[in-house]
């Protein structure tokens, strides 16, 4: 993505040929600052790569993270609503039973059967 805004490439530095005057530039220092330029625009080139890299595992990871975080909510939601739209439990299976042999035996018969029970909630 990033390379496509450069407009030279490493091979292009290295091949540019100047044209030579009487009172140009001395040639080898000229060769030797490309050359420089050339090391440098490579580790430049190389640095853009790995973050690029980086840059997309980093989205894949969020990603991921994003879909397991909509996985959790959409858990909760689910054994929220089902608690509120009246999943039955142990518990309150107990509590059903102990209200109807109230309903059925009277109060004294009850407390008995609730003594029995064995669970915390119902002796309370």
């Amino acid at each position: 993505m990033v390379q496509n805004k450069i407009k030279l490439t490493p091979q292009d530095i290295l091949e540019k040929s100047f044209k030579i005057d009487t009172r140009g530039y001395r040639l080898q220092e000229v060769d030797r600052f490309l050359d420089d330029i050339i090391g440098d625009y490579e580790q430049f080139l190389e640095i853009i790569n790995d973050l690029e890299k980086e840059k997309s595992n980093l989205l894949s990871e969020i990603m991921n993270l994003k879909q397991e975080l909509r996985n959790s909510r959409l858990n909760a939601e689910v054994a929220s609503t089902t608690k509120a739209n009246g999943e039955v439990t142990s518990v309150d299976v107990i509590r059903r039973l102990s209200q109807l042999e109230k309903m059925v035996y009277g109060t004294k018969n009850s407390t008995d059967v609730s003594t029995n029970s064995g669970t915390e909630e119902d002796k309370q």
